[in-house]
């Protein structure tokens, strides 16, 4: 849970900014954006295969 304190003399402005840098720092809005939609786990193994396959392209274009 994200938990800010707002100092003394700070406008809103400032402290909404503060606020969402803690929250995108968090990784809160990532996991939202994960859980959005529900993925069956074949789909979820899938992504992670084919994120692992460009990982290794890039990782033989790097070595050479």
């Amino acid at each position: 849970m994200v938990k800010l304190n707002v100092r003394d003399r700070e406008s809103i402005q400032e402290a909404v900014r503060r606020f969402r840098k803690l929250v995108e720092r968090s990784g809160i809005k990532k996991e939202m954006r994960r859980r959005e939609y529900y993925e069956k786990p074949s789909e979820t193994r899938r992504r992670a295969r084919l994120r692992a396959a460009r990982r290794g392209r890039t990782a033989l274009l790097e070595g050479m």
